[in-house]
């Protein structure tokens, strides 16, 4: 499990990004990806896994 910060979350569009504790990468999340309600600036643990055009944040959960 990573670990990082909620950097932007448009809860109407459905998606944001994450900003991980360790490595400073930035990944997509869209709301299909998570499992608690998330906003901005909350810390998150999280996986990764590839998506269309990326790496995205899944299984998204407040730390």
């Amino acid at each position: 499990m990573n670990k990082g910060t909620v950097k932007f979350f448009n809860v109407s569009k459905g998606f944001g990004f994450i900003k991980d504790a360790d490595s400073d990468n930035e990944y997509f999340v869209h709301v299909s990806g998570l499992k608690d309600q998330i906003k901005e600036n909350d810390v998150v643990t999280f996986e990764l896994t590839e998506g269309k055009k990326g790496i995205n944040a899944v299984n998204v959960k407040l730390a």
